[in-house]
């Protein structure tokens, strides 16, 4: 009798350790299967421009941090102001020190190193991640192209300054990421606009809806960990 319960209290420490155990490799098990359950797009395409402290910035720069792309121009009267607010609230949502966000000005004649350091502190961009880019119009396009995200041709005076209102999501190893929709289907990028309904089916401009917002500070959290 007493070797039996010496037998049965040494299963009841045992249980709760290999209990434990299974747990904590499952938790692992569970966090590698979200960071795989984000689509992979294509790798980032490879850029070099100029930020508002006048420092070359490059995809390089940027490995190891998960972080978020977008096309603007600072003096945009429509969507840029709902975009930058958009980024402006994942900013202070995801403290994080390897988390950033690189925007890329369409208007690089107007945006200046000088002009997007004031728009940077005008927006409350806080972030030392936060990178808004120019250099050349033409490479910009290109860049555009590459990112399969829509800027207006710089030669068509109507639509130079055109663009979407599109995100990239980027990993820490430079992959562009996306999550599926409803229909088990990857959606590529994410919208930076507002919605007037939750469901995301109607852009607004002053529209009180940023569901793409929620998901997007959902999917950087799952890249992140």
């Amino acid at each position: 009798m007493p070797k039996n319960n010496k037998t049965n209290n040494k299963s009841k420490v045992i249980m709760p350790i290999v209990v434990f155990a299974l747990l904590f490799v499952g938790i692992g098990v569970g966090m590698g299967y979200f960071k795989k359950s984000l689509y992979t797009v294509m790798k980032v395409p490879d850029f070099e421009l100029t930020d508002q402290n006048s420092k070359k910035i490059t995809n390089k720069d940027m490995l190891g941090k998960v972080y978020l792309v977008e096309f603007f121009f600072s003096k945009c009267p429509t969507i840029c102001p709902v975009m930058n607010t958009n980024m402006k609230a994942i900013q202070n949502q995801i403290d994080d020190p390897n988390f950033g966000i690189i925007s890329i000005s369409i208007d690089p004649e107007n945006d200046t190193p000088a002009a997007l350091k004031e728009h940077a502190q005008r927006i409350g961009a806080k972030s030392p991640n936060w990178h808004f880019l120019t250099g050349d119009r033409s490479y910009i396009g290109d860049l555009a192209d590459k990112f399969n995200i829509y800027v207006g041709d710089k030669e068509d005076e109507g639509e130079s300054l055109n663009h979407s209102g599109m995100i990239a999501l980027v990993d820490q190893d430079g992959n562009i990421r996306c999550r599926y929709n409803k229909e088990n289907m990857p959606i590529l990028y994410y919208s930076g606009l507002n919605y007037g309904d939750p469901e995301g089916k109607t852009p607004m401009l002053t529209g009180k809806y940023h569901p793409d917002r929620e998901i997007l500070i959902e999917d950087i959290k799952k890249l992140l960990k």
